[in-house]
């Protein structure tokens, strides 16, 4: 048995995650095995059975930046010891991993190799493999490469009540022996089955058109014509709301060390907006189409005068685009050739890198977000609270303008960066959470923005997924119909709400309130 801790000390310290709310748990566990991920599940069903509700967390490295890492029950954290890789196979390609491995370590085993994991998150040198699947974890090859649900093949589950399962696509005689099983497993195969046919028609509907969507759960692909069901979709974005998983079977790809960097510098969103739809329609994809604006590298060159010497020049453009090339080399000659014809129409200046080292200098341009987010002025800090809006891609004009004049409105600065090829944004508002002022204000900017991005056919979340930041918007986003086979779909796999309870599903701005903390750190 792994183990078990009460200290003061260490609730304190997992009772926050990268997010601004804060909740203590009751204990903490370091599970050693599967076996142990076991027993704290049956003890908390058991529990529950007797009308006792102790929820279970289960935890990475706390990068979680919408609070779905926290939880005032028993908090299941995986680093310490479920962190290996079980199996590699160099001709497949496919890796079975424990969910605490870190996933920077990960991707170094890989590319010894010769392949990689293309959906990495900017958190992949501390966060999780556990914590990307569990969010649907996307980054800045996801324009070509698609999100990590794209790239599980299957998992090991605990359920709700202790029962281990796998998953994995299922033929329609496979799934009708699921469905004669008289266990846990068995009953959440005849009621999810149940769920899926009397509500094809809303779920079908429900499909958000987004290059990449982490919000809600996803029953779209579950269960095919063919009578085929594949659990794997709805537990990869679920954040332990439904399982917890133990362990996990990926894809990879073929990892190319060697690629064409372009950086181009436009000077209007309707520049930006055209180069991006553009760049989208190219016979050869580009692997990365990162967007930086102007107010980004303005506000860390004043504090950080040093960081970007001989990288970029005054006058700042209002919009840098990174646009990156990999694969083979003919290919990538292709799509340069190809983006620089476009840049010539539709960008001030550009530049093509092909050295190393050289694109890594260009590349610190785009990491400029992370040097905002450790920056405050007085007590005023960035606070990840509009972070993953993401629209379809001929609305990121739109989105651009429409954020800049809400910031206006509200007398707040502003800084965007995101990856502009699949129109999904980040940015973070400068508050101070010790003043009630700016506590009231953060929610306003929360409401409007989350509305603004719905109305334009966007998701809240495109790739940090729901926690409980963004849960309350889930029925405005999805509509009565499917928010209520949402909340079925819950109950189905955690009867007794025990699993990461506040997260997802039934959650209101109301509930979220006074879990904000007072002073933001992370």
């Amino acid at each position: 048995m792994g183990e078990v801790i009460s200290a003061t000390d260490a609730r304190r310290h997992f009772a926050t995650d990268a997010s601004i709310f804060s909740m203590a748990p009751a204990l903490i566990v370091y599970p050693q095995n599967e076996n142990d991920v076991r027993k704290v599940a049956r003890f908390s069903w058991q529990l529950a059975e007797r009308n006792r509700i102790v929820p279970i967390t289960a935890r990475g490295s706390g990068t979680d930046q919408a609070g779905a890492a926290i939880g005032n029950g028993l908090m299941m954290v995986f680093p310490a010891h479920m962190n290996r890789i079980v199996e590699l196979d160099a001709k497949t390609g496919h890796a079975t991993v424990e969910p605490g491995i870190n996933y920077g370590k990960l991707q170094q085993t890989l590319m010894t190799h010769g392949r990689f994991l293309p959906p990495y998150p900017a958190s992949l040198e501390y966060s999780t493999v556990g914590g990307a699947v569990a969010n649907n974890a996307s980054g800045e090859k996801s324009v070509k490469y698609g999100d990590t649900r794209s790239f599980v093949r299957g998992l090991r589950v605990v359920l709700a009540n202790g029962e281990v399962i796998t998953t994995h696509r299922l033929s329609k005689r496979e799934v009708n022996k699921k469905l004669g099983l008289a266990t846990f497993e068995g009953e959440i195969y005849r009621s999810l089955d149940t769920l899926i046919e009397e509500n094809q028609q809303v779920i079908a509907a429900s499909e958000l058109q987004v290059s990449k969507n982490s919000a809600g759960y996803d029953l779209l692909d579950v269960k095919r014509k063919d009578g085929s069901i594949d659990l794997t979709p709805l537990f990869v974005g679920s954040q332990g709301t439904l399982g917890v998983i133990t362990e996990i079977t990926l894809e990879t790809e073929s990892h190319e060390p060697q690629t064409t960097l372009l950086i181009a510098a436009m000077d209007s969103v309707q520049q930006l907006q055209t180069a991006v739809l553009e760049l989208r329609k190219l016979s050869e994809t580009p692997s990365a189409i990162e967007l930086i604006d102007g107010n980004l590298i303005t506000t860390v060159r004043a504090s950080h005068p040093n960081l970007l010497k001989n990288v970029i020049d005054k006058p700042y453009p209002k919009f840098v685009l990174l646009v990156e090339f990999d694969g083979k080399e003919s290919a990538q000659k292709k799509g340069a050739k190809a983006a620089r014809k476009l840049f010539d129409k539709h960008a001030s200046s550009y530049r093509q890198e092909h050295d190393l080292e050289k694109q890594s200098e260009l590349w610190k341009i785009r990491h400029l977000s992370g040097v905002l987010a450790a920056h405050h002025e007085g007590g005023k800090k960035a606070l990840p609270i509009i972070e993953d809006s993401v629209v379809p891609a001929n609305k990121l004009g739109e989105l651009l303008q429409a954020t800049y004049d809400m910031f206006a409105r509200y007398k707040l600065p502003v800084a965007v960066w995101g990856h502009a090829g699949d129109g999904n944004l980040h940015l973070q508002p400068y508050l101070d959470l010790s003043q009630i002022g700016d506590r009231q204000k953060a929610f306003k900017l929360m409401d409007d923005y989350y509305r603004m991005v719905i109305s334009l056919g966007g998701s809240t979340s495109g790739q940090g997924n729901d926690g409980r930041l963004r849960a309350p918007y889930l029925k405005e986003l999805y509509g009565n119909e499917m928010y209520a086979v949402f909340q079925k779909l819950k109950r189905i796999f955690d009867p007794y709400g025990t699993l990461n309870p506040g997260v997802k599903v039934d959650v209101t701005t109301e509930d979220i309130k006074p879990l904000v903390r007072n002073e933001f750190t992370v």
